[in-house]
């Protein structure tokens, strides 16, 4: 004896709702697509016109005028011109010349020198002389000394920086003609450079001067100086 099992058929009411559901899509996919393909462009709006409107170009606009600069002027160079050559010659003999100046200091020192080379060669001879001068009378006249004293003593140019008045004694020999043959210092003033000073005038004084009469001339005379008499 068998039996037979029957089989089981499916619900209906679950495929119905998925079926409607796909149909529901598709339906609405449809008409979109319809819907998008039967839609119109918008109108264009164009204007016609019969004429151009004037038309008026904007003013220009006033620029300010830019401010003229004042021009430096144009420097003018000054050519030198050529000196004449005699001209220039007379420059340079003008700045070659030294002016003349009366320098009293440079006289003096000429004269010193002078003085001073004097006075070397009156040693020299008074070194020769000295031992053949024969003693002469310790007395003369008083004027005929006075006169010799006196030449001497305007030609001493004593020191600036001396001080007081010293005395400075020599004993000066000489030749019956007045020439000078030694100067030696018997007694030092105390400043070297007045001695020198009036050894130098004694030396410069030669020829020294003669006497009136042959008879009152003295070879040995022993003479005193102050620089203020």
């Amino acid at each position: 004896m068998s039996y037979a099992i029957p089989a089981d058929e499916p619900g209906g009411a679950a495929p119905a709702a998925l079926s409607l559901l796909v149909h529901g899509v598709l339906f609405a996919l449809l008409v979109f697509s319809l819907h998008w393909q039967s839609k119109h462009p918008d109108p264009v709006v164009a204007e016609l016109w019969t004429e151009l409107p004037a038309f008026e170009p904007p003013a220009p606009e006033a620029q300010p005028k830019p401010e003229a600069k004042p021009q430096p002027e144009p420097k003018i160079e000054q050519k030198a011109s050529k000196p004449d050559i005699a001209l220039e010659r007379e420059k340079k003999k003008k700045k070659e010349e030294p002016p003349l100046k009366f320098d009293t200091t440079q006289r003096i020192r000429e004269q010193l020198a002078q003085e001073t080379q004097a006075l070397s060669r009156g040693r020299e001879k008074q070194e020769a002389v000295k031992q053949f001068a024969p003693p002469a009378a310790s007395v003369g006249d008083p004027r005929y000394i006075e006169k010799i004293r006196a030449r001497i003593w305007s030609n001493i140019i004593p020191p600036s920086e001396l001080k007081g008045n010293p005395e400075a004694i020599f004993d000066v020999v000489q030749l019956p003609t007045g020439e000078v043959l030694s100067a030696q210092l018997r007694k030092s003033s105390g400043n070297k450079d007045y001695d020198d000073a009036v050894e130098r005038a004694i030396w410069k004084s030669s020829p020294l001067p003669k006497p009136d009469r042959p008879e009152q001339f003295q070879r040995e005379l022993t003479l005193k100086f102050r620089p203020k008499e």
